[in-house]
């Protein structure tokens, strides 16, 4: 006789197990040959709740991110020139910009301080570090966010008038965006270093680089560098770590320019030796073109989109799309990772630079499956750059069409982080980076990964639940 109670029924048939959270169940389970449905399922970030409800139940939101996203998808990015700091950015003596949120000099970390540093003895404010320090603690010069004027810098991020600076051009937002030039890896100014090789090279960049640039550009005409980022992450490149491809098809794209330049034969070889042997070159237009896209998302009442993640080696900071120019800010984190010679975790300084700009925007670690030789410079194992890439999909409203991943069905790039589903899941985004050095003039230390701090997010969704509106009882 079937007994009709409820736990008869159950027990009366084969049972249906589903998954969630830890294996330890699942495990035991499949070791008896049961099967099971495991559901890939996580707690919402501690303490978000109530915020989380609010902000979901917000009717402005699902229409705000559309309309945000189809921004950031629809930017173009057209390098248009090369031109110094003090011209675009309005700079003047002593005002210097820097990477992340803002940051004072007592609070700044040792790279911060060490390009802070090197960019007093190159603009001529001091004669000695020593000096340079002084007047730095006195409050001598004026600092402010890169972000607030239009521009991204990479790690520390320093950007003084008289460097030079590749402007781009958002033809469909009417918008431009500026990064410095690359100098190369190793002891450079954006990781902390300030020695007289660091000052020489930058003179010889504002002397001789920057102006055959600028011309060759304006010779050529404007630069497609979105349509460069496409191609790249179809040779291997990922757009943060790794640019390779990128830095030579822009070199291929003015070559010729240069060539019939009536700048001296030597400068030209020089500009050109340089730029063929430092991979990262195209880096810094890279970030440009994701500043331009993320900005196009900007200012979107309800919309729960990030148009920001940058870091000053202190602070961890994001920006949201509903939330207007606030800061979220946490403590940044040492990146995990592979590191130089005898270096090791001792000696690196916490995550620093707004190249995180270029994973806000759906590459770089978003990407890590376009670009598996990544792996050996940043730790860890092919299947860990696929993997990346998977779980970035569940934290992001869009897929770029126009940024593709050939492993993965040419997949478009998991784009657009939402605060929300960052929150619910618990998966925080993935950031390739360098490691800089914590001592002031070290240089950089190593390459790996690191995620934000997860209290930006909380701390952004709370803003976002202030703004919405109450609750129906």
């Amino acid at each position: 006789m079937t007994d009709p109670s409820p736990a008869g029924r159950l027990l009366g048939r084969e049972p249906l197990v589903v998954a969630a959270g830890a294996d330890l169940l699942a495990e035991a389970l499949t070791a008896q040959a049961v099967p099971v449905t495991r559901v890939d399922w996580r707690p919402p970030l501690p303490g978000s709740a109530e915020d989380l409800a609010r902000v979901l139940a917000d009717p402005r939101r699902e229409e705000a991110n559309r309309i945000a996203v189809s921004r950031v998808l629809a930017a173009t990015a057209q390098l248009v020139d090369v031109r110094p700091a003090r011209e675009v950015l309005g700079l003047g003596p002593g005002q210097f910009l820097h990477a992340g949120p803002p940051v004072d000099w007592e609070r700044a970390s040792g790279p911060m301080r060490g390009a802070l540093v090197g960019a007093m003895l190159f603009e001529g404010l001091a004669a000695t570090p020593e000096e340079a320090e002084q007047r730095l603690a006195r409050g001598a010069v004026e600092l402010d966010s890169c972000h607030h004027h239009g521009a991204v810098g990479p790690m520390a991020g320093v950007v003084s008038p008289s460097m030079w600076m590749c402007e781009l051009r958002d033809e469909v937002h009417g918008t431009r965006a500026w990064c410095s030039l690359n100098e190369g890896l190793g002891k450079v100014l954006r990781y902390g270093a300030f020695g007289p090789e660091v000052v020489e090279r930058l003179r010889w960049m504002a002397t001789v680089l920057g102006p055959l640039l600028g011309a060759a550009v304006r010779a050529h005409g404007p630069v497609d560098v979105r349509a460069i980022i496409a191609q790249m992450l179809q040779m291997g490149d990922e757009g943060h770590n790794r640019n390779r491809a990128g830095t030579l098809m822009l070199l291929r794209e003015l070559l010729a320019e240069l060539i019939e330049s009536d700048a001296p034969a030597a400068d030209i070889a020089e500009a050109v030796r340089f730029i063929s042997g430092n991979d990262h070159f195209f880096l810094n237009l890279v970030m440009p073109a994701c500043k331009l896209a993320l900005d196009a998302g900007r200012g979107v009442p309800g919309s729960t989109l990030v148009v920001a993640m940058a870091r000053n080696g202190t602070d961890f900071g994001i920006q949201v799309s509903g939330t207007g120019d606030r800061w979220f800010t946490g403590p940044a984190q040492v990146p995990e990772g592979m590191y130089l010679g005898s270096y090791g975790p001792g000696d690196a300084n916490p995550d620093i630079g707004d190249s995180a700009i270029t994973e806000t925007a759906g590459i770089g670690g978003f990407a890590m499956a376009a670009a598996p030789a990544i792996v050996r410079f940043v730790g860890g194992q092919v299947q860990d750059a696929l993997d990346a890439t998977r779980r970035m999909y569940d934290i992001t409203l869009a897929e770029n069409p126009a940024y593709q991943v050939p492993v993965l069905d040419f997949r478009g790039t998991p784009t657009g982080i939402d605060v929300t589903r960052v929150v619910r899941t618990g998966v925080l985004p993935q950031i390739n980076t360098g490691i800089a050095g914590r001592v002031a003039g070290t240089g950089q230390v190593g390459a790996g990964l690191v995620t934000p701090p997860a209290a930006c997010f909380t701390a952004a969704l709370g803003a976002l639940a202030r703004d919405a509106p109450p609750l129906a009882r």
